[in-house]
């Protein structure tokens, strides 16, 4: 790796995401990929020295790296400012939004050999804030679909099947209701299913039907594409199938460009504890060693991490009694 650097922008963000950030970041650098940080800061750690929780310097960083990995960032909820995390993947474009979900031995949970994808569009739908009061006892927010922005993440999620060695890919809606947009995204998901018939099978389910399904029988599953609300919930589902939020890694993709994150909280009561769990960071670096085409590190990491957490050298969450710098420290050793 030699002269060959990846550079990568690195947002610590809010709460406990330093901490995170921190155990992420040698967690990877030991790997032996040589990676180049430029740490810039997002969220409220950023309102001080630039007026906003979405500077465009952090903007121009991820364009020229082309590559970020980012910790939780604090939402206000009902007031303040909007969601860092949605408004980075609309300014970036970032539309498609991926949450493998696979089953850890070692953590506590009623399912065993999970391994399910969720494939989210992440650019319109109601997370589109396009949204009004009506009058002064109600409000509207609009629900858009487009057949370029379903395309686009129909295929993202048939190309990761063919690439990653998936059987199937379910498309789920609520098309049954809601005729014309989620109509339009069923029908172009189904037309886009025939260019990769006799590689990997197609179907549909409706949203609800899904959600009871994924309980029931997740093993019928592989690849699920949704719509950007419905990915959101069912990924929160998914993630509750493998131990939670704090297992689960997370990927933003556009062209060109890739952020990766965890997608919990930044449980800012647990700030500066040593306590926080960095499990779905580090799985989210994994997931960017991967798509720097450094394959080899990105297992080395995975196996050293579900070595560990095995062995019950973990935090507290998942039964150990490490704090986040020396659950860090034991998945290093691991890498030797």
């Amino acid at each position: 790796m030699l002269g060959m650097a990846h550079k990568v922008t690195l947002i610590p963000g809010d709460g406990i995401g330093p901490e995170l950030a921190d155990a992420t970041r040698r967690v990877l650098d030991a790997s032996g990929v040589e990676i180049e940080w430029e740490v810039v800061e997002a969220g409220e750690a950023s309102i001080a020295e630039h007026g906003t929780p979405l500077p465009e310097v952090l903007l121009e960083s991820i364009r020229r790296n082309g590559t970020a990995l980012k910790g939780p960032i604090t939402t206000p909820v009902g007031s303040g400012f909007r969601s860092v995390n949605v408004g980075l993947r609309q300014a970036l474009n970032l539309y498609a939004n991926l949450r493998p979900a696979k089953s850890i031995k070692g953590i506590p949970g009623r399912y065993q050999d999970i391994d399910l994808v969720v494939v989210r569009e992440n650019t319109e739908d109601l997370y589109a804030g396009i949204e009004h009061m009506v009058g002064k006892d109600a409000a509207e927010s609009i629900k858009i679909i487009t057949r370029a922005a379903s395309e686009r993440i129909a295929r993202f999620a048939f190309d990761y099947a063919v690439a990653h060695g998936r059987k199937k890919v379910t498309a789920v809606h609520k098309a049954n209701i809601m005729k014309m947009s989620d109509g339009l995204f069923l029908k172009t998901c189904r037309d886009v299913s025939e260019a990769y018939v006799g590689r990997v099978e197609f179907e549909d389910r409706i949203v609800d039907n899904m959600c009871m399904q994924l309980v029931q029988k997740p093993e019928l599953y592989d690849v699920l594409v949704l719509p950007n609300l419905y990915g959101d919930i069912v990924s929160d589902l998914v993630a509750g199938l493998i131990g939670g939020l704090g297992v689960a890694p997370g990927g933003n993709y556009g062209d060109g460009i890739a952020v990766f994150e965890a997608v919990h909280g930044s449980a800012p009561k647990y700030t500066g504890m040593n306590r926080a769990n960095p499990t779905a960071l580090i799985q989210s670096g994994v997931l960017m060693l991967r798509h720097l085409n450094e394959e080899a590190a990105a297992d080395r990491v995975d196996e050293a991490l579900r070595a560990a957490i095995g062995a019950g050298e973990s935090t507290k969450d998942l039964g150990g009694n490490l704090g986040t710098r020396e659950f860090a420290d034991a998945i290093i050793a691991r890498l030797g």
